[in-house]
Parts: C-alpha cells; sequence; structure tokens
C-alpha cells in the first residue's frame, strides 16, 4: 500500500477566511449584535449592571443600541433583562433578553420600527433555565435559538414560530452538543442555502476557550468545520485600542487582563463586508469587547469554513 492509497492523501482542505482583529472597544461589555436597520449599521449592548459593569456602577441592566456611524446611543430599555441578541426583520427591529435573572424561564421580547418605542411581550419556556439566545429566519419561519443549562452547561435548545410572537419549543432531539458545553451562541441563514450555521463557544484544557462554527439541515445532526476555530484568543491582537475615547483607566485594565478566551462572536454584512464583534477576557467576568472584520460577504465567510476549493477538485 502506498502512501497515495491514503484516502485523505488527495484531501484538500477549505480555505480559512482571513479574520482581521481591529482591537478593544469597551470594558465590560460581552453580548453585543451587529445588525443593519434601515440601511444603517448598529450594535445592540447589552449593558451589563453595575456589579458587573464599573461603567455602569449601582444601575440595573438595560439594553440600547448604538449607531456606529455616528457613535449616537438609542434610548435604553428592557431595565432588568439579561444577555440580548437583536434580529431585523424589514423595518421592524427585535431584542430578546431573559427577563429578571440570568437563568430564568421567561424571554422578553422588544418590537420595535423606531429603536425608541418599544411594545413587549414574554415568552415562557417552562423547564427551561435560559441564558443567550440568537434568531434567524428562513422560508418565512423563524427559529429561536436558546443557551440553556442542561445535563451538560451549557447546550442549544431551538424554538420556532411563524408571527415572532407564537413560539413552538421543539423536542430536545433537536439540539445542540448535548455531550459537552456549548456557549455564547449565533445563529445564521442565508439566502438559498439549506444550512442553520452556528457560531458557539468550545472549552479547552487550561482552560481556555474559542469560538467555532458548525452547521446543520435540521438543527439536529450537526456538521463540525474541519478548520475549527474561527477565533482564537491572540493577547497582542485582541488587547489592540480600536476606540480613541477609552480612558487611561480603561486601557490599563486592558494592558493588565488575562486572556484565555474569545467568545460570543456575532456578525452581519454591511455593504460588502462582514462585521463581527466578540468578547475576550478571562471568562470569570472581566471582559472586554472587541471588533473584527472579514472583507467579503457574508456568505462567503460562512460557507467557507466547509467548502474546498473547487478549481483543484480530483
Amino acid at each position: 500500500m502506498s502512501l497515495r492509497d491514503n484516502p485523505y492523501y488527495f484531501y484538500e482542505s477549505p480555505v480559512r477566511p482571513q479574520i482581521r482583529k481591529l482591537g478593544t472597544i469597551a470594558c465590560d461589555r460581552v453580548e453585543a449584535t451587529p445588525v443593519v436597520f434601515r440601511d444603517r449599521l448598529y450594535r445592540f449592548e447589552y449593558y451589563r449592571p453595575g456589579e458587573s459593569n464599573e461603567e455602569n456602577e449601582g444601575n440595573p441592566s438595560c439594553f440600547r443600541f448604538v449607531d456606529v456611524g455616528s457613535g449616537a446611543l438609542t434610548p435604553s430599555f428592557a431595565e432588568n433583562c439579561h444577555l440580548g441578541c437583536a434580529f431585523a426583520d424589514g423595518d421592524t427591529m427585535y431584542a430578546v433578553g431573559v427577563r429578571g435573572t440570568w437563568g430564568g424561564d421567561t424571554l422578553s421580547f422588544f418590537r420595535s420600527e423606531d429603536l425608541a418605542h418599544w411594545n413587549t411581550y414574554d415568552v415562557r419556556f417552562e423547564g427551561l433555565s435560559c441564558f443567550n439566545t440568537g434568531i434567524c429566519e428562513k422560508d418565512g419561519v423563524y427559529t429561536l435559538l436558546i443557551e440553556v443549562s442542561d445535563a451538560v452547561p451549557f447546550t442549544f435548545r431551538f424554538a420556532r414560530s411563524q408571527d415572532m410572537e407564537n413560539w413552538e419549543l421543539l423536542p430536545d432531539t433537536y439540539a445542540f452538543q448535548k455531550d459537552r458545553y456549548a456557549g455564547g451562541p449565533a445563529i445564521c441563514t442565508l439566502p438559498g442555502d439549506p444550512y442553520y450555521y452556528v457560531l458557539y463557544l468550545e472549552a479547552y484544557p487550561g482552560p481556555c476557550y474559542a469560538n467555532c462554527i458548525a452547521r446543520s439541515k435540521n438543527l439536529a445532526e450537526w456538521e463540525y468545520s474541519p478548520i475549527n476555530p474561527v477565533l482564537m484568543f491572540n493577547e497582542k491582537e485582541d488587547k489592540q485600542i480600536a476606540n480613541p475615547f477609552l480612558t487611561p483607566h480603561e486601557r490599563e485594565r486592558i494592558r493588565r487582563a488575562l486572556d484565555i478566551n474569545n467568545s460570543d462572536m456575532e456578525l452581519c454584512e454591511f455593504q460588502g463586508r462582514t462585521v463581527i464583534y466578540y468578547s475576550w477576557g478571562n471568562q470569570r467576568g472581566i471582559e472586554f469587547l472587541a471588533e473584527a472584520a472579514f472583507e467579503g460577504t457574508k456568505k462567503e465567510f460562512l460557507t467557507a469554513y466547509f467548502e474546498r476549493p473547487t478549481q483543484n477538485r480530483r
């Protein structure tokens, strides 16, 4: 038997997309979603409560949007909601968070057409301990990803809706990575693509943590990228300063912080570019928000982790 008889001899790996880390933009921020709304790029932020956010000392948590182009803040909303995400559906913006406390069984939904006035409604998932969430749409059906503390903390469950109000929790056979930790999720779909793409946090010995990617056609059977991880912590790159308005105190916090984690990766496409936000830090409450970019479309970025080059296929 020759080496060429090895089935992997002619294997061609997918080509890893080149992500450019731009640096840190804020302290004590983790859950942030880039989202395009009415042709403008916004950053949705879960503004953590004072005990987890030095800038918000003595105040409760809330949600808010940042107009990335101007830096303007929208009015805050969703007081005492946690671990939020945002989803734009045409001219309507949605935000979702856990009501009251991390690990609660009730998600609060917020809906607005101007980012200033919000209608709200609650959806209870009895028996679930809910944390981070994500929303996507495919063929007129909305899918809600819920990070839950189950037999293995954490795993992902899924619910579906036709109208963003009435949600049906799928059976627990529709889940992601029930055998080991999976955290900090985002879920994406692409027009004409049969897959759901999930960005998630994988735990490694150390401990240390890195963002990875998997995909599924049915939310039950999952294919992992052969070139995981997507984002790995890098102290030099993560600690670059991308926000010139960070104070000397904040810069000193960044300098001395332990970096063993890249987590909570979220992305969107804006003007042909893939905008990425992620968290770095120690996964023990000392965490920072950073920005990155891929110079290409969201479709090019997501599919590259699974598709092999076509020009040299045998």
